[in-house]
């Protein structure tokens, strides 16, 4: 059933609540915000590139109080196992049974801090969970709860001792983005703050997390055109076969794109996708996506720049993208 316009006000005002709660902790930041809740309410997984002391941290535990639920952070390290990640089974003696000790995966918000200094194998443990939402240890299957989303980070200056994330993996995030640092007016009213260490403790949650998974499911009734998935298919095409590029936007990432549109497009107040969803949102869902052939890449190509010359070679439909009566 296609979403009403009642349901789509409703959705955009409850959004902008959630971005307003936030952004008490997370100052100066409203459109990093969005996004982030987009990918949230999308089911996806974010990945932070940014410098330390950004409030990284502060974001992930900001979310997680205005939606009550629960948040864990895990600072990855060369020596970090997989069972460090997902969990362990222990024998209990008492018992004489296994038993299995949950590990700090299982959380609706996780930060995963420094992804990239972990070894692959480590990083691994985190695509199974990523993609469906569950962990296998042992031959038993763990379900995740919902909602549950991983917000990554990897420092872009710092590259000693790191293990670069492999394109499954990089594929596995909804979105790629950066906080970057406050503005003058935010800084200052950081520093007039200062001795308040935790800002997101302050934060009273705006829903609870069944409200989340209901607005994420009615997220997905939102109407896209037909126009507008052959506008996406065709952008998602001339990434293939760019010159610049070895690996264009994967179907994963085509499907990502629909999701996180539908979402956009409610948080708008809108029953329906535009073309110009699509835009915004392109830098953020595909950029990361793209692989790019070495030798243009040496010759100064870069990702951000191969997605906006297909934005602008490939024409927008100009038919409004409106729900269906």
């Amino acid at each position: 059933m296609a979403m009403t316009e009642e349901q789509a006000a409703w959705f955009a005002q409850t959004f902008e609540r959630l971005t307003v709660n936030v952004g008490e902790a997370v100052l100066g930041k409203t459109e990093v915000v969005r996004l982030v809740l987009t990918a949230m309410l999308a089911e996806g997984h974010v990945l932070l590139e940014d410098a330390p002391g950004t409030g990284k941290t502060m974001l992930a535990r900001s979310l997680a109080a205005t939606v009550q639920g629960s948040n864990s952070r895990i600072q990855f390290t060369p020596d970090l196992l997989p069972s460090d990640v997902t969990g362990i089974t222990i024998y209990d003696q008492k018992q004489q049974l296994f038993e299995f000790h949950r590990g700090p995966i299982f959380a609706n918000i996780v930060l995963a801090d420094e992804i990239n200094r972990a070894s692959p194998k480590t990083q691994s443990a985190l695509l199974e969970v990523m993609e469906e939402s569950r962990v296998t240890v042992d031959g038993e299957t763990y379900t995740q709860d919902r909602p549950f989303m991983v917000i990554a980070t990897q420092n872009p200056i710092e590259q000693a001792g790191t293990y670069r994330l492999p394109e499954a993996q990089l594929d596995r995030f909804l979105i790629k983005t950066s906080i970057g640092y406050p503005d003058h007016e935010a800084t200052l009213e950081l520093l007039s703050g200062s001795s308040t260490r935790d800002r997101s403790a302050a934060l009273t949650p705006v829903i609870t997390t069944a409200a989340v998974r209901d607005m994420a499911e009615l997220g997905t009734t939102v109407h896209v055109e037909p126009a507008v998935l052959e506008y996406i298919s065709h952008l998602v095409s001339a990434t293939r076969t760019a010159a610049e590029t070895r690996l264009g936007v994967s179907v994963r990432g085509a499907l990502a794109m629909v999701r996180v549109a539908k979402i956009r497009a409610a948080s708008e107040g809108r029953n329906y996708v535009l073309p110009d969803d699509v835009k915004a949102l392109a830098p953020a869902v595909w950029t990361h996506r793209l692989v790019m052939d070495p030798e243009a890449e040496f010759a100064g190509a870069s990702p951000e720049a191969v997605l906006l010359s297909v934005l602008a070679d490939v024409a927008a439909p100009q038919q409004r993208a409106q729900a269906q009566a």
